[in-house]
């Protein structure tokens, strides 16, 4: 099997999809999420934030989940730091993988962490010295990439110069969001090519959220382009906070089932995977959001 056959899909569930959840998830019930989605095979799975509870409670003792998880030879278990803090904080925990966030929008950074993108940026660069000097694995997230809920269209040089700035930091894969799921394919493409000139394609990773229904159109526009890296939340857990009533991020079924339609390799069992949308959406209290698992769990009951 070759590697341009293979997609590792990044699970964000745990992390992206639960924050923006209005219902508080106890730690029991994440560590349960976290190990079901490890057993169905996920290679990577970002598990926490060591952010303020009181700005994100939902995220509150990720260090309980990051310790309590049963963790498998060979899978990732990355979280989401702020700032120096949250770094010391997620390391003390037992961090190998840490991630950090910055914003291709002026206004969003300004709205979102009260801060310009230089400053953001300035934050995180303790951070990824002491992740270079501990040997940890670094990502860097980019919002609003496709576009921004308060000044609308983001130049595609200003995605550019913020991955450019991550990488130049020590981050070695940058994924690439669609945070409010304005953009097409074609957007989606066009800003994909213009970084990956900038870093090279390995380091891309692509997290589109479905709020317009283009989610997987844009993710097969980017595997086009050789795209390998993939976000995804399970059973699309996570609103969009920036369109109400809109549904947030792709759902990793969804994104499975369509990349075992392409022959694309993912390691990942789906059944498995259903169950584990199943048990945190029980919790919840709705269904899942992806329709592939809905299709899926309608027809075992024919």
């Amino acid at each position: 099997m070759s590697d341009t056959d293979v997609v590792k899909v990044v699970e964000v569930g745990p992390r992206d999809g639960l924050q923006n959840e209005a219902k508080r998830v106890p730690v029991e019930v994440r560590i349960a999420l976290v190990d079901a989605l490890t057993a169905a095979g996920l290679p990577v799975i970002e598990v926490g934030a060591f952010v303020s509870p009181k700005w994100v409670p939902q995220m509150a003792d990720s260090d309980v989940v990051l310790r309590s998880i049963e963790r498998q030879p060979g899978r990732q278990y990355p979280v989401l730091v702020p700032n120096l803090q949250g770094y010391e904080a997620a390391r003390s925990a037992g961090a190998q993988e840490i991630s950090i966030f910055a914003a291709a929008s002026e206004a969003f950074s300004q709205r979102n962490i009260n801060c310009s993108i230089a400053e953001s940026l300035a934050r995180f660069r303790p951070v990824a010295t002491a992740a270079r000097i501990a040997g940890l694995a670094l990502r860097g997230y980019i919002s609003c990439v496709l576009g921004c809920p308060y000044q609308g269209d983001v130049p595609v040089a200003d995605v550019v110069r913020v991955a450019r700035d991550l990488v130049a930091m020590g981050c070695s894969e940058i994924s690439l969001g669609d945070t409010i799921g304005v953009g097409t394919a074609s957007q989606a493409r066009e800003v994909v090519a213009a970084v990956a000139r900038e870093i090279g394609l390995a380091k891309v990773a692509v997290h589109f959220h479905d709020t317009y229904g283009q989610a997987l159109a844009n993710v097969i526009a980017c595997l086009d382009l050789g795209v390998r890296v993939v976000d995804a939340s399970v059973a699309g857990l996570g609103g969009c906070p920036y369109a109400k009533g809109a549904t947030g991020n792709l759902a990793t079924e969804d994104l499975v089932y369509m990349l075992n339609g392409l022959g694309l390799k993912t390691g990942i069992d789906l059944d498995d995977l259903i169950a584990a949308g199943e048990g945190i959406c029980s919790y919840l209290g709705k269904p899942p959001a992806s329709r592939a698992a809905r299709a899926i769990i309608a027809r075992r009951h024919m």
